[in-house]
């Protein structure tokens, strides 16, 4: 008998990360792998949808305009409750942090449903930062029974929340898997105005800022730090894909709209924004996987939020958190545009969140769990001196 996997996802960036995991579950022989959407994002999750060829078994379709947290956690469990009585599934596996992550993880347990949590572990220690992603993260590592921790230090905040270390894998993140398939050097931007930047004699500042907890005036900051630099810095065109949210763009256009050399597009899909991330020269984001995927490619990241759940960044000196105060960014964005000692250190740091691998020991982890395999997959370690240990398991 196959093992039955049901794995459930909703928004792009949860579906990047899983894609990877899913094309190679769908392969095995071990595993029966179906897909659960529930496109909480719909436009968006189409994209990586139709880029790693997935095709859900399951499609929920809840997005709905200017919908609540609660439209969405309420929608996700009762339509999940649904899947999983007829999926009948021996494990679900979600990802991260997400409203679907949580009433997924949810409506699993209320069937009496294994969870195995990918991404888990991860922890600012502010319920309100990253607002609601904290919370979610949390209560689905409470509900899970398997998880899949991407760094150490993820694993050791499971264990210190009383997890039993037994069932937390070490694996790496997904989406450095992901990166392996996607970017080219030879890339060719399907949006036109990606291709004729010049990026070899200018400094292209590629931005995201679209985090709920930025609503108002951090994200007024933002802005206005971004119309400085342009003006401070003849050599930097700033690259922003504003995100669909009302709340972002009825912020973001005012101010940012008429300024030269400030390219306001459309979000990207995951193609065109890896491939643009590795002709960028550094990044201004709130969002948690450009903190993975940047330094991976040899991108500084200034984080733009208070605190990160993602210090293994910080630590490895690939990402530097910066706050939401005007003058606080500038300052920290000079530092890599005037200083290119400060730009090399950043840029030249070893990434810490993965070797390419995590999904493979993710595999080999639900085996090991069922009883398929008798050897525990290897932890994937990161080490202070640069060195990846575990991927020759793999080679």
């Amino acid at each position: 008998m196959k093992i039955k996997v049901l794995a459930v996802f909703g928004t792009r960036p949860e579906a990047i990360k899983m894609a990877p995991l899913v094309r190679l579950l769908k392969e095995s022989r071990e595993i029966k792998c179906t897909v659960a959407v529930t496109a909480q994002h719909r436009e968006m999750l189409d994209q990586v949808l139709s880029l790693f060829n997935i095709i859900p078994e399951y499609d929920l379709d809840i997005m709905k305009e200017r919908q609540s947290l609660s439209d969405i956690t309420s929608a996700a469990l009762k339509g999940l409750e649904k899947v999983i009585c007829s999926s009948d599934p021996d494990i679900v596996l979600v990802h991260g942090d997400t409203t679907t992550t949580l009433a997924a993880s949810l409506a699993a347990f209320y069937q009496q449903k294994r969870v195995g949590h990918v991404e888990a572990g991860l922890r600012t220690g502010n319920k309100w930062f990253p607002f609601p992603e904290e919370i979610n993260r949390k209560l689905t590592g409470s509900l899970a029974d398997i998880h899949f921790a991407p760094t150490r230090n993820a694993k050791e905040n499971l264990i210190r929340e009383g997890v039993e270390p037994e069932w937390i894998f070490v694996t790496g993140n997904t989406v450095i898997d992901a990166l392996k398939t996607t970017v080219d050097e030879r890339y060719v931007f399907s949006t036109p105005l990606l291709n004729v930047i010049d990026y070899k004699n200018k400094k292209v500042v590629l931005v995201t800022a679209h985090r709920r907890e930025n609503f108002g005036q951090p994200l007024e900051n933002i802005c206005m730090a971004i119309r400085d630099l342009v003006e401070e810095f003849p050599e930097v065109e700033v690259i922003y894909p504003v995100h669909y949210n009302p709340s972002v763009r009825d912020t973001v256009f005012p101010i940012l709209g008429d300024v030269e050399k400030v390219h306001l597009i459309d979000p990207l899909d995951t193609r065109e924004m890896h491939n643009l991330i590795n002709k960028s020269y550094f990044l201004l984001t709130d969002s948690g996987g450009l903190q993975e995927e940047a330094p991976a490619l040899g991108k500084p990241v200034l984080v733009l939020r208070d605190v990160t759940e993602r210090p293994e960044g910080v630590d490895a000196g690939t990402v530097r958190v910066v706050g939401t105060c005007r003058e606080g960014i500038f300052k920290e964005a000079v530092k890599l545009l005037a200083d290119e000692s400060e730009y090399r250190k950043m840029s030249g740091a070893i990434n810490p969140y993965g070797d390419g691998y995590a999904s493979k020991r993710i595999y080999h982890a639900i085996l090991y769990y069922f009883g398929l395999e008798q050897k525990r997959p290897q932890d994937f370690i990161y080490e202070s001196t640069g060195c990846l240990k575990g991927e020759r398991q793999f080679d």
